[in-house]
C-alpha cells in the first residue's frame, strides 16, 4: 500500500516544499554527521537521544550559518555547538534522574524546581566542578551571567537547606 501523497499532477508537495540548503552546509553535514553522532552517542547513551541531539545541533548550525561562515574556525565552531547541545541533553537527563532520588532535606526537589539556566549552573559548578569560564562557554553566556544565575539559584535553594539545618539543630 502506498501512502505517499501526490498532487493531481503527480508531483510530491513535500519535495516541492524542501528549502534549498547552502551547498557548503550540506558538505559540512555529510562530512561530520557520523562523527557528531558517535560523539553524541558516547555522551548520551542511546541512539535516539544521539540522533535528536545531532539534529538539533545541525538546525542551530543552519540557523547561524551566515555568521559561522564568516569565522576562520568554522569546524571548531560547529563542534562547539554540538558539544553545547549534547551537554544540554545530559543536564536535562540528570534533572529527570535527580527528581527520582530521595532527599531528607528536599534539596533535590528544590534543585529540580530551578529554572533551566540556574539548574545548569548549579550542576556544572557544584556537581561537575567546572569553573566559570568553562560554564560560560558551554552555556554561551558571559561569566558574569553565570555568576548571576549561580547567586539566584543559591537564593532559591537556601530555604530548603536552611529548614534542614534548623531541624538538625533542634535534634541535638
Amino acid at each position: 500500500m502506498n501512502d505517499d501523497v501526490h498532487a493531481e499532477d503527480g508531483s510530491s508537495p513535500v519535495a516541492a516544499s524542501v528549502l534549498p540548503l547552502p551547498l557548503e552546509f550540506e558538505t559540512l553535514y555529510l562530512s561530520n554527521q557520523e562523527a557528531f553522532h558517535s560523539y553524541a552517542l558516547l555522551r548520551l547513551g542511546t541512539n535516539a537521544a544521539a540522533e535528536d541531539a545531532v539534529h538539533r545541533a545541525f538546525l542551530e548550525i543552519l540557523q547561524h550559518w551566515d555568521a559561522l561562515t564568516g569565522e576562520s574556525d568554522l569546524h571548531q565552531q560547529t563542534w562547539a555547538i554540538l558539544r553545547r547541545v549534547v551537554m544540554s541533553e545530559v543536564l536535562k537527563a540528570f534533572r529527570k534522574r535527580l527528581a527520582l532520588l530521595p532527599s531528607d532535606i528536599g534539596l533535590f526537589r528544590a534543585m529540580c524546581k530551578l529554572p533551566p539556566r540556574q539548574f545548569d549552573v548549579v550542576v556544572l559548578r557544584h556537581v561537575l566542578q567546572y569553573d566559570t569560564q568553562r560554564i560560560s562557554w558551554y552555556m554561551g553566556v558571559t561569566p558574569s551571567t553565570v555568576d548571576y544565575h549561580c547567586r539566584k539559584a543559591k537564593e532559591r535553594l537556601e530555604p530548603a537547606v536552611a529548614s534542614y539545618i534548623k531541624t538538625e539543630g533542634d535534634r541535638k
